[in-house]
């Protein structure tokens, strides 16, 4: 199984967690890590190339930094243009039609943060509804999403504790099923 890693961090040089993942998923095998923020520093995206990316892979991983309970502007920007009818949803839009979509994000708040009742309300897997309605009108599989909660305080040896579960998860190879039970 081929996996693309869509990288989106506006400021990977002040980033520890999104960095120490992405310095985990680059060499693994089977595995393009694709950076958006250096691809397009001018924010043109050039949407052929990005679908013949994505149909070169059958698993998609978007990883990113939580940003206001969704993804970095350019990573917004990246699914609206890429995504478009006629290729990922709509009539004739089935080129991601049996792909799988991981989330893959780290958030700066502590997992007790994000819950019902917490200071904000949701869990992050209820906050990455929309990428799962994406994957949905796109036909792909929606795997559980890959959460780094409370990275501001995570010392070197948790941070390299998440490194190894991301580099195995991606060497896997083998989509992760949602589980519906995780709150």
């Amino acid at each position: 199984m081929r996996t693309l890693v869509v990288f989106a961090h506006p400021d990977l040089a002040a980033s520890r967690a999104n960095a120490a993942l992405a310095e985990a998923a680059r060499p693994v095998d089977g595995v393009t890590f694709h950076d958006l923020y250096a691809a397009y520093p001018d924010l043109n995206i050039d949407v052929e190339r990005e679908q013949r990316l994505l149909l070169e892979h059958d698993r998609i991983v978007l990883q990113f930094p939580f940003y206001w309970y969704s993804a970095p502007p350019l990573l917004k920007k990246w699914l609206d243009e890429v995504f478009l009818y006629g290729f990922a949803y709509g009539t004739n839009g089935t080129s991601l039609r049996g792909k799988a979509l991981l989330v893959a994000t780290t958030t700066g708040g502590a997992e007790e943060m994000y819950r019902p009742g917490g200071f904000n309300r949701f869990t992050v897997v209820d906050l990455l509804k929309t990428f799962d309605a994406t994957a949905n009108i796109s036909g792909m599989a929606y795997e559980e999403p890959f959460v780094v909660h409370g990275t501001l305080r995570l010392d070197d040896a948790e941070l390299a504790v998440h490194q190894e579960r991301y580099r195995a998860l991606l060497a896997s190879g083998v989509p992760r099923e949602r589980d519906l039970a995780v709150a």
